[in-house]
């Protein structure tokens, strides 16, 4: 089986890890992929964007599915435009995929199909929006409407916070386009949790539970990022009750498409909040998690790629996925910087040192080769550590040792994920 996937980050890294593992995998493209990746695949330099560039590519060299690994080709309408000459995509159509696209689209569909969330109002004035929250209970969150890559998410306190937040959204577009409209929500307590499934418009297959860290710096401080480490099992909720969870948050919104006549295929990803009240929905992403994938894949023992292929041609008949009883924690190196302005093009070491470690793994998320073929960073999030362990002790302490011996200048990384869950289990 030809395949493309299409991405360049450290999701992608961990697909193109897991994809290769197939026997039915006769060659691998990625496009554009990265310097990581390239140990897996033959990297085109096609964006992942140019979903004209990349369809030319499939059709001239016959592939037999394009895993998808972003969201904004799916939100671009990429299934559509490749299946319209028959080729097979993992990945929702365009129309399903706006259940990322747009929050408030999102919203909707949550209220109409009966799922918990958090109660919320949206709005395309910024003036009106301003004056919704001068008098809005606090604490709430602002979200930008579109893609913003996982940052357009703010958490305001007070109503001076939330009428800043609104003009830099707003009326000085920091994340573009996608804050022409936003949603403002009540501020859920609880537990965050990732819930990621498989689906093909009908059957449902659960995948390992994961926990995400999002904000930027140690003890939850700083602003949101795409995702600063993941573990996985979540341990806040027991293997068993992940079915009942899916039931309530996610099954609503596959079946209640169905219904619409807009049958979701791919993967279907949940962020909730453990409330006290049971889960509600924070958000639905249409692809898979980042960092969460880095977490997940390494504990799947089932081949991926015919469930891809099922999926992509409408009909999952697998029945379930065998996974590891082991611990997995991922932990992200980031250019110094970053969620902001950040310099590109340093040389990373001390990657040959872990290559042969057991249970580690480097994914790359944001790497590139240069002139001396050295791998440099080009990128944000630059390096997703990841170790398997016996528990999450030794999963922790495998991936922060790994951590020790790779530097480049400005990097950093938190030095807390996974803590709070590590005492729990103590």
């Amino acid at each position: 089986m030809k395949v493309l996937l299409i991405g360049s980050g450290g999701r992608e890294h961990a697909l193109a890890w897991k994809i290769s593992q197939s026997p039915l995998l006769t060659k691998l493209y990625a496009a554009p992929g990265n310097a990581g990746i390239s140990q897996h695949a033959e990297c085109i330099s096609i964006a992942a964007d140019d979903i004209e560039g990349l369809l030319k590519f499939a059709a001239r060299e016959k592939i037999d599915l394009t895993v998808v690994g972003p969201e904004v080709p799916l939100v671009a309408g990429i299934w559509d435009q490749f299946h319209e000459i028959g080729l097979k995509v993992f990945g929702p159509t365009r129309d399903t995929a706006f259940i990322e696209g747009s929050k408030a689209f999102s919203k909707d569909l949550m209220t109409k199909y009966g799922i918990p969330t958090a109660a919320y109002e949206v709005f395309t004035s910024p003036k009106e929006a301003k004056h919704y929250v001068i008098e809005a209970d606090m604490p709430i969150v602002i979200k930008a409407d579109g893609l913003a890559a996982g940052k357009g998410v703010v958490i305001c306190d007070n109503a001076k916070d939330a009428v800043a937040t609104i003009t830099q959204i707003m009326e000085e577009k920091i994340f573009g386009e996608a804050g022409s409209k936003v949603v403002i929500e009540k501020k859920l307590e609880g537990e965050e949790l990732s819930v990621l499934v498989l689906t093909d418009g009908k059957k449902i297959i659960p995948l390992a539970s994961a926990r995400d860290h999002k904000r930027a710096y140690d003890h939850d401080r700083g602003p949101n990022t795409g995702g600063m480490g993941a573990f996985s099992p979540s341990f806040k909720i027991p293997e068993q009750q992940i079915g009942d969870m899916i039931d309530t948050t996610v099954r609503p919104m596959v079946d209640g498409l169905a219904q619409d006549r807009m049958f979701y295929r791919g993967v279907l990803y949940a962020g909730l909040m453990m409330t006290k009240e049971g889960p509600f929905v924070l958000e639905y992403n249409c692809r898979f998690g980042d960092p969460e994938t880095e977490v997940i894949l390494p504990r799947m023992k089932s081949d991926l790629l015919p469930v891809m292929m099922q999926i992509a041609q409408g009909k999952l008949t697998t029945e379930t996925l065998d996974w590891h009883d082991k611990s997995c924690i991922t932990i992200v190196m980031a250019s110094g910087g970053y969620p902001g302005s950040y310099q590109k093009g340093f040389p990373i070491h001390g990657l040959e040192s872990v290559k042969s470690t057991e249970d580690v793994f480097v994914f790359h998320a944001g790497t590139a080769s240069n002139e001396q073929k050295q791998i440099v960073t080009a990128g944000g999030r630059v390096l997703a550590i990841t170790a398997l362990g016996e528990n999450l002790k030794a999963a922790h302490d495998r991936a922060y040792q790994a951590i020790s011996n790779i530097h480049f200048e400005g990097g950093f990384c938190r030095r807390d994920i996974g803590h709070k869950a590590i005492e729990v289990l103590k």
